[in-house]
């Protein structure tokens, strides 16, 4: 059984930071950090809609971050097509002077296709950025080989397939991952 921290598959980034990427690439998205914290009486400019996403994904939820899916699924929370969000457990309830929920689903439910989009792709890109595309230097043109026709499946060859997509899913997340797959 491994963790994803010890096959260091997982970075750990406090949602704020995080947060502040996202506001960087993306200073459309609203902020909705105009709340009061209860134990300062002070509005808590770090405390934001996109922070509060994601410990909302992250503790309450407790989905993974590395999984774009994941994202999604926590998008159609907000977007009221997923799981219904409890005002209780909403991130902001106990250290914020008013639960932000209904505003934070508000201000989701703004957002364009392509911002929502655009958001995955940068939570997932932060989270894992091994799967960044890497650049490669334009080789020269070489010539194309002649097409090749593809040979015929053999007996047992579906087998190879399955031993395949199950070592792969293990060295890229961890046995652990298989035995914890089923976490909604």
């Amino acid at each position: 059984w491994l963790s994803w921290q010890s096959t260091g598959m997982s970075q750990i980034q406090r949602p704020e930071t995080v947060a502040q990427q996202i506001y960087q690439v993306m200073p459309d998205l609203p902020k909705e950090n105009n709340y009061t914290r209860r134990d300062t009486g002070k509005i808590d400019p770090n405390n934001t809609l996109i922070s509060r996403f994601l410990r909302y994904h992250q503790d309450t939820k407790k989905r993974f971050t590395l999984i774009r899916f994941d994202w999604q699924l926590t998008l159609g929370d907000y977007l009221g097509v997923n799981e219904k969000i409890s005002e209780e457990n909403y991130p902001g309830q106990v250290t914020l002077t008013v639960n932000p929920m209904a505003a934070d689903i508000k201000a989701m439910n703004s957002l364009n296709r392509r911002q929502r989009q655009q958001l995955v792709t940068l939570l997932v890109e932060i989270y894992n950025p091994a799967i960044l595309p890497q650049e490669t230097p334009n080789p020269s043109p070489s010539p194309s080989p002649s097409p090749r026709r593809p040979s015929l499946s053999k007996p047992g060859d579906a087998d190879l397939l399955k031993y395949y997509n199950n070592e792969e899913i293990i060295v890229k997340y961890g046995s652990g991952w298989l035995q914890g797959c089923n976490h909604h």
